[in-house]
């Protein structure tokens, strides 16, 4: 009996110690079941923890490439330190002259010397052009054109043509021409330009706005300066660089120059849309810059196209919603604005034949002689007129 009351008691123990092993082994099953049980909640917070940490640091890169895309931008197309916005210091105009119709009998001067560019043209007083109709007006519109009804004899100086220039002239601002037709056709030369009141020519540099010659059907925006005034190949602009040398003692004058890009930006094309609008722009801190709209484009400017009205606006600034100008001059070491460009008057002009149209004529598709097509033609230059709708002068406020 005590044998067995003793291996009783060494059962019961035995029993008593697997008890508790089972016990501990459970305990610690269940924490390292709580344990795992836990890890995926920790690595979604670890996750998230990343998540928010990459979110920021792109936030700050973004923002940090968003401020420095300028000057980026001004390093990698120009070796010139001059750097801006375009529209950064973008300054209020108030609108300073407007001319329709009769202005511009009134208030520009009629000019009859020799075309500068030896052309094959005539240039006519305001009398024999108003007598011959090669200039009328409406109070709406301007007109003044080429002869389009005589043959020009070989002894001729040319044929009769019109070149006029504003008496007033403007140094920073804004100028917006609402064109419905220029001249076209084989020989011809029109041009919408700037050039130094004081003078004398390249002194005060010249800024061509409107310009091209045959058959081109992309208007070309130039400017022809002093020496020490050069363009980067790259420019902010949807135009092609097609020079970048201003000078105009240098490639024959070719100066520096920028092709539009936009389509019916000149010729018979820019005509069949019944017009459009160029503006330029002026300032040393901006540059000149050059934009286009043709007469159906729906991104034109309401501030641009409400001005074909009698009642132009009496304010005008340039602004991002303009877009991209079609031809950018940036000036500063490069090119320096005061000593460069000074005040301007306006003009226009239509010549024949000369040094660049008549240069360019053999590939220009014409056919023939161009001195000969301009004086045996005259029913050729039916297309060869100006009709304006209005042209606006803006400066500083």
């Amino acid at each position: 009996m005590g044998f067995e009351r003793d291996f009783e008691s060494i059962r019961d123990s035995t029993r008593s110690e697997e008890a508790r092993e089972r016990i501990v082994n459970d305990r610690q099953t269940s924490s390292a079941a709580a344990k795992l049980s836990k890890l995926p909640a920790a690595s979604e917070r670890g996750l998230s923890t990343v998540v928010l940490a990459l979110a920021t640091v792109s936030f700050f890169i973004f923002s940090t490439l968003l401020y420095i895309r300028p000057y980026i931008w001004a390093y990698s197309t120009s070796p010139y330190k001059t750097i801006h916005d375009s529209h950064h210091h973008a300054a209020r105009m108030l609108l300073k002259d407007e001319f329709i119709g009769e202005d511009f009998f009134s208030r520009w001067k009629w000019e009859t010397f020799d075309d500068p560019t030896h052309g094959r043209t005539n240039y006519v007083d305001q009398e024999i052009a108003k007598k011959n109709n090669l200039s009328y007006a409406s109070d709406t519109k301007f007109v003044m054109r080429a002869d389009s009804f005589s043959t020009v004899p070989q002894d001729a100086r040319g044929r009769d043509s019109v070149r006029i220039s504003s008496y007033d002239a403007y140094a920073d601002s804004v100028i917006v021409l609402d064109l419905a037709h220029m001249p076209e056709g084989c020989g011809t030369w029109p041009a919408f330009w700037t050039l130094s009141h004081k003078g004398p020519w390249p002194n005060g540099g010249e800024i061509d706005i409107v310009e091209g010659v045959n058959l081109n059907q992309a208007n070309l925006a130039s400017l022809h300066t002093t020496p020490s005034c050069t363009m980067p190949q790259n420019r902010d602009q949807t135009g092609f660089s097609t020079s970048t040398n201003c000078d105009s003692s240098v490639n024959y004058n070719q100066g520096c120059g920028a092709s539009f890009a936009k389509p019916a930006s000149y010729g018979n094309p820019f005509n069949a849309q019944g017009g459009g609008w160029f503006v330029m722009a002026r300032t040393p801190e901006d540059g000149i810059r050059i934009w286009f709209w043709s007469r159906n484009d729906p991104n034109v400017p309401p501030e641009i196209c409400d001005s074909d009205s009698q009642d132009g606006p009496s304010d005008l600034t340039p602004s991002p919603s303009w877009g991209r100008p079609e031809a950018s001059f940036p000036l500063g070491d490069n090119c320096d604005y005061d000593s460069h460009f000074d005040a301007h008057s306006m003009v226009f002009d239509l010549t024949f034949c000369g040094d660049w149209a008549g240069s360019a004529y053999p590939n220009s598709g014409c056919g023939g002689n161009c001195v000969d097509f301009v004086n045996n033609n005259n029913e050729a230059f039916s297309e060869a007129y100006w009709e304006i709708n209005s042209l606006r002068v803006y400066t500083p406020a």
